[in-house]
């Protein structure tokens, strides 16, 4: 009688992921997170203060400021001082058809997508919300020296 054993630690037909496959993967867990996908979307349209992002989201701006940061790194959004504001633009345009095919695949209406980036937003002080604003009301939210 003839005793077949497998060793099932050998790893064959298995390899490593493409560096590309793995650059993809890293993206996609990137803009995974909804609160990320959001801001992506408020931002879409028009560039956006943190504290714009705080009225549209409804989140605390250390919050908003953590996930900006993330997606900076990434290379998806980037700072532009405009005197005493900091905007956030989106550099990756092509992050946003991913975003809404993904929407499409997922049944979600179009319409629900770009009532994020509606502006002006209720009680949000921004210069682009409310510009006639005096100054020192405004939001002022200068990058901190270690996300430059």
């Amino acid at each position: 009688m003839e005793i077949l054993a497998y060793n099932i630690f050998v790893m064959t037909n298995i390899s490593p992921a493409d560096p590309p496959i793995e650059d993809i993967s890293r993206l996609l867990t990137l803009v995974g997170q909804p609160v990320r996908i959001q801001i992506l979307f408020v931002i879409s349209g028009r560039e956006a203060c943190v504290c714009h992002l705080e009225a549209a989201l409804g989140l605390r701006q250390s919050s908003i400021s953590q996930h900006l940061m993330a997606l900076r790194k990434a290379g998806l959004v980037t700072p532009c001082r405009e005197g005493r504001n900091i905007f956030y633009q989106l550099e990756q345009t092509g992050v946003i058809t991913l975003l809404q095919q993904a929407a499409q695949l997922a049944g979600i209406q179009p319409d629900v997508l770009q009532r994020l980036g509606q502006r002006p937003v209720e009680n949000c002080p921004c210069p682009q919300c409310n510009p006639g604003m005096e100054p020192a009301q405004s939001c002022t939210n200068p990058i901190p020296k270690h996300h430059k």
